[in-house]
């Protein structure tokens, strides 16, 4: 199982024990994220920043979105099919992107950047005051995934 972290609220005022664990999960920016295993050690470091963060469990369809609109290669060239096969032997993004939740494959087979930019998300946010149900942040469960194909 993988979750999806992003980062909702910006830089100012931040603690620093949230501040470094943020460093830590390279989400540096507003509207960055990362994709992580769901083990113990990553579920402590996001216990420390549910209040600055969005995160759930992502699914192959939207993680293939994310790849496909937002997935950087150094030299911040797109990512493609052709790239894909050629590094790791799967025929689309789609299919590659299946196989890492499914956990037969990993995101550093690929060479891409970690971190990906989004777009600010289409329709605004609930709030960033609150928990999720009344705001956006801290888990969402598959819900997630909505917020990430508002940001795509």
């Amino acid at each position: 199982m993988l979750y999806a972290v992003i980062r909702l609220r910006g830089q100012v005022d931040v603690n620093r024990k949230i501040r470094e664990t943020l460093a830590m999960l390279r989400l540096h920016k507003k509207n960055h994220c990362v994709v992580i295993p769901a083990n113990d050690s990553y579920k402590g470091m996001l216990k420390v920043v549910k209040d600055y963060v969005a995160y759930g469990e992502i699914d192959a369809k939207t993680l293939a979105l994310i790849l496909r609109r937002r997935g950087r290669l150094i030299g911040d060239k797109r990512l493609t099919d052709e790239y894909v096969k050629e590094k790791t032997g799967y025929e689309s993004i789609e299919e590659f992107a299946k196989a890492v939740v499914e956990g037969k494959a990993n995101l550093k087979d690929l060479g891409i950047k970690p971190v990906f930019r989004l777009h600010p998300p289409r329709g605004g946010l609930k709030s960033i005051k609150w928990q999720y149900n009344r705001g956006d942040l801290g888990y969402q469960g598959k819900d997630i995934n909505k917020l990430l194909y508002k940001m795509r």
